[in-house]
């Protein structure tokens, strides 16, 4: 019987140790209640409580958690339903709060993510939906972090992991991007012709240009040419005028002679004549050719006469 109750004197000890001795590790905080009303916080240590006075009320956990959004159907802006799902990271600031100001964080904060993406999400339009995710996480986490602030937690992350819409749309926005980009293929190679085009304008420009300015620097050279020929007959006629007006009439038998030679040169040079058959008197040509040289032996005297070179009389016959 004594055994017996010394037993029981152990066990009644143990117990009331295990309730008067707390440990609370790392990132935990507990809550203390003095007959079911909260009194105190508990932090990481070791801690005494008074048994059956007090008690642990809730044990919060204080670390970053992470808490998944499972996905749903949204609807958009422009009547689109898509499927989003996210990611959500928080932290408990204040146990007390965590613990008494609502009946399950975990799943009032999970609820409140859903709402705000959906509300979010419709209103915007697909496009803004699918462009615009970082506008949408910051969005998102600013509301949430609002309407949680009072349940002591703090939202430090909210991300939208994907927004899938449905596959009749995937399709038909492959093939608007490709319909796209064909679009600016075909700008690009029309404008790679026009560039081509212009090029090719403007290098016919610049040669009808060098070869208009090629013809005319030719005429130039051309008039120039007949200029100097003219001035040079001219120069020839008059001192053949000259010399038949001084009464050397070999003047008048070369140029007679050289207009003689000259329209023979032409007939004979006729496309259209294949033989050539003319009456010349001989004993003309060779008279108007005496006359040439007589022509050119007095003004090879003139010119010796005119430099002081003493004349040579030609040899007798």
């Amino acid at each position: 019987m004594g055994s017996l109750f010394a037993l029981v004197v152990v066990v009644v000890v143990v117990i009331v140790l295990v309730k008067l001795v707390r440990i609370v590790p790392q990132g935990y905080e507990w809550t203390v209640e003095t007959f079911g009303r909260y009194t105190r916080t508990l932090t990481p240590g070791l801690h005494f409580l008074i048994p059956v006075y007090q008690t642990v009320g809730r044990r919060m956990n204080m670390m970053e958690q992470v808490l998944d959004v499972p996905s749903q159907d949204v609807i958009t802006k422009d009547n689109a339903v898509v499927r989003v799902d996210g990611v959500v990271f928080y932290q408990v600031l204040d146990a007390a709060k965590a613990a008494y100001e609502v009946a399950n964080l975990e799943q009032a904060s999970l609820a409140l993510v859903m709402t705000n993406i959906r509300t979010v999400l419709g209103s915007m339009d697909l496009d803004e939906s699918l462009s615009k995710r970082d506008a949408i996480n910051a969005q998102l986490l600013r509301v949430v972090d609002e309407a949680t602030h009072p349940w002591g937690v703090k939202v430090n992350r909210i991300e939208i992991k994907d927004i899938a819409p449905p596959r009749d749309l995937v399709d038909s926005m492959a093939r608007q991007m490709k319909a796209e980009r064909e679009k600016r293929a075909n700008i690009l190679e029309a404008e790679g012709f026009k560039q081509a085009a212009i090029l090719k304008a403007d290098g016919e420009k610049q040669s009808t240009i060098l070869a208009a300015e090629g013809k005319r620097e030719a005429a130039f050279r051309a008039a120039e040419a007949r200029e100097r020929s003219a001035e040079a007959e001219a120069k020839a006629t008059t001192m053949v005028s000259e010399a038949i007006a001084n009464g050397n009439v070999n003047a008048l038998n070369y140029f007679v002679a050289n207009n003689y030679v000259e329209a023979l040169k032409v007939l004979a040079q006729s496309p259209n004549q294949k033989m050539l058959l003319l009456p010349v008197e001989a004993t003309g040509v060779l008279g108007s050719l005496a006359g040439i040289a007589e022509l050119a032996k007095e003004s090879l005297g003139q010119q010796q006469a005119k430099s002081g070179i003493p004349r040579v009389p030609p040899p007798a016959g």
